[in-house]
């Protein structure tokens, strides 16, 4: 689907000049048939000021049927705490663990024992 000619089929659909929907949008006449024709793609804005002006849903520019389309099936996607290791439950007991436990280190133990974890963390992931 060509965008402009949407535009342009809803406009007459309507009965509004290219005047009129100027003076609702807010966009030069001149940009309006140069989307209309094909030559220029607007931008999201320029589409939001249309569907106002056009007394349509955004959806409707880009869907010509009575109602809105069927959303596809997604799964869900995972949140940043889902993400997060030792954000809840039995993972964040153990982290918790962890932290008391290093807590109690020496800087230069601790040093030692972050440098075999590093070496380790490499080692499994070649």
């Amino acid at each position: 689907m060509v965008i402009g000619d949407r535009l342009r089929a809803l406009r007459e659909e309507k009965k509004f000049s290219d005047c009129e929907i100027e003076r609702r949008t807010g966009v030069l006449r001149c940009y309006i048939s140069r989307v209309e024709c094909g030559h220029t793609v607007p931008a999201v804005e320029t589409l939001e000021k249309s569907a106002r002006a056009l007394e349509v849903t955004m959806y409707q520019l880009f869907h010509d049927g009575e109602e809105p389309p069927k959303l596809p099936n997604l799964p869900k996607r995972k949140t940043a705490e889902d993400i997060l290791w030792g954000s809840k439950g039995k993972d964040a007991r153990l982290l918790g663990k962890f932290c008391r436990l290093f807590s109690k280190m020496e800087a230069n133990d601790l040093g030692m024992f972050l440098f075999m974890a590093q070496k380790m963390a490499r080692r499994k992931a070649i």
